[in-house]
């Protein structure tokens, strides 16, 4: 997913999906505490190398994305913790929470887009 820039940009262009008003990316961000998440219609890449990516392909930041909290771990690196597999705990809050938040957000995002 880190280099997922020119594969966005060839889906975008193939269907001619204007980025700035037609397309919402959801993203991990390890700077918010797990199950937070937030949208936003611009902004930076926080550090998330996919993000980053798509960023430097489009040229822009004028896209909308969905942060999807899975906060840090001061045992992990960076790397190791953003590809490692979620707790169990984690699993339940997802089932039992996050997973409707999620949809909840894409669904008001889409319903606000046209």
């Amino acid at each position: 997913m880190n280099l997922s820039g020119e594969s966005v940009v060839s889906i975008l262009n193939f269907y001619k999906i204007d980025p700035r008003t037609d397309m919402l990316v959801l993203s991990d961000d390890i700077d918010m505490e797990f199950g937070k998440i937030r949208l936003r219609n611009t902004g930076s890449s926080g550090g998330q190398n996919g993000l980053k990516s798509i960023e430097k392909c489009l040229g822009t930041q004028d896209f909308a994305r969905l942060k999807i909290g899975i906060g840090r771990h001061e045992k992990y690196s960076v790397s190791d913790w953003v590809l490692s597999r979620f707790t169990q705990t984690e699993l339940q809050d997802f089932d039992s929470t996050l997973r409707d938040k999620i949809i909840s957000e894409v669904a008001r995002w889409l319903a606000n887009s046209k």
